[in-house]
């Protein structure tokens, strides 16, 4: 069974950093390819940034720059560094397994950036 955990949010301030973790269980996860897609308040779910199987990140225009996706393939861990936050970049992030991120995801962490 796929189980993703994130932890790891919280309430930053624009500009600020903040660390996503996810730990993954019960599928390859050096194999696999894994994502963080997002939920704004009232906004549908977007894909945010995914590391392919080889590990090669990709990322959307809104957080290339400032978020760096990585793994730790000893520990299946996936992580979402979140740097010069924006308000827009509120939300709940879910961790996911595959590169969509349109299924297969834990149960989100929520992250507010407000001053």
């Amino acid at each position: 069974e796929v189980r993703l955990v994130e932890s790891g949010g919280g309430l930053v301030q624009p500009g600020g950093s903040l660390t996503l973790s996810c730990s993954a269980s019960g599928f390859a996860f050096s194999s696999s390819a894994m994502s963080w897609v997002r939920q704004a308040p009232g906004k549908q779910l977007e894909w945010v940034s995914a590391l392919n199987s080889a590990g090669a990140p990709s990322y959307a225009p809104s957080v290339r720059g400032r978020f760096t996706i990585t793994r730790d393939v000893t520990k299946n861990l996936v992580y979402l560094q979140l740097n010069n936050v924006k308000p827009e970049d509120t939300a709940i992030y879910y961790c996911a397994k595959g590169f969509t991120g349109s299924q297969n995801r834990g149960q989100g962490v929520r992250v507010t950036v407000a001053s």
